[in-house]
């Protein structure tokens, strides 16, 4: 989307502390997931790179939406479901709430695409409800956005458990594919993934879940249609199958992790990079939050 789009891209720092987060490995990841982004093919130079943090109408914002969301609608956020799971009188506040952080995240740039895998779905309809609802109450300041979902690998599902998304989250690393981790762990990874009965390569989420999720990152990872990849291990077992996508998958991330190990060796880059990012995107934040205020009578 950058060669067509005026694009900004959040390292969502302060996402992350919805859940404890260890202060060291935190500023470590932030300067990890800034070299991936631009390791991956994205250019600071012509598109912003920032720090959520950094742009602190992001959160003066959230609380206005905080302030517009029904309890109801978060009620229904299947995420937060997931992610606190049968304890939930021991979420934060912050996971709970966590929409309308997203949502600002999105408005306070009057975006008009927003790129996300299929379990965001939700959210970007919270994300529009939010935006009607302030632009129906007090004027209209707000775009309402659309989802830009790929067609292939919209959702990629745990090595492990096939049946839920793969998310750094995750109660386990070894169904989860690291971009900075060691090929060979991540070709391990794969070469264990959970797979189902029988042995034939056959696409059937309902019924293969862990094969169809192999074929899904295959697919991904070399451009086939699932119809090739069954012609191409029709006849063949299980294991040929997993050899062929660890194989695939390690030489596709291949040349990002080494850019992005490459970039990690200068930090200083990469936070002048960050905060060069912020003050471009503090000047557009900032005249949507100053837009939102005077709608809701606080200025002007």
């Amino acid at each position: 989307l950058q060669d067509d789009h005026d694009a900004f891209y959040c390292v969502v720092d302060l996402h992350a502390i919805t859940v404890p987060q260890d202060p060291i490995q935190l500023k470590s990841s932030i300067r990890e997931v800034t070299a991936a982004f631009i390791a991956c093919g994205i250019d600071p130079k012509a598109h912003i790179i920032f720090n959520q943090s950094q742009v602190p109408e992001h959160a003066e914002l959230a609380w206005v939406f905080n302030c517009v969301a029904r309890l109801g609608w978060l009620n229904r956020m299947t995420q937060f479901k997931e992610k606190a799971g049968k304890d939930r009188e021991n979420a934060s506040v912050g996971l709970y709430a966590y929409p309308a952080l997203m949502a600002a995240d999105i408005l306070v740039y009057r975006a008009t695409h927003v790129p996300v895998g299929e379990d965001q779905r939700q959210h970007i309809e919270i994300t529009r409800d939010l935006a009607n609802r302030f632009n129906t109450r007090y004027g209209q300041v707000f775009t309402l956005p659309d989802a830009y979902i790929l067609e292939e690998g919209a959702k990629i599902y745990d090595l492990q458990e096939p049946t839920k998304k793969m998310s750094k989250s995750s109660d386990s690393a070894s169904g989860v594919i690291e971009l900075m981790d060691a090929p060979e762990v991540n070709a391990k990874k794969i070469k264990s993934a959970v797979t189902d009965t029988g042995r034939e390569v056959i696409f059937d989420v309902e019924n293969k879940p862990g094969i169809s999720n192999l074929m899904t990152i295959y697919s991904v990872v070399t451009q086939k249609n699932i119809e090739q990849i069954e012609n191409e291990f029709s006849g063949k077992g299980y294991g040929d199958f997993k050899t062929a996508v660890a194989d695939a998958t390690v030489e596709y991330l291949r040349p990002m992790r080494e850019k992005a190990l490459e970039l990690l060796k200068d930090e200083s880059e990469l936070i002048r990079i960050l905060n060069k990012g912020a003050d471009k995107a503090r000047i557009l934040a900032s005249k949507t939050l100053k837009d939102t205020y005077k709608a809701l009578g606080i200025l002007g």
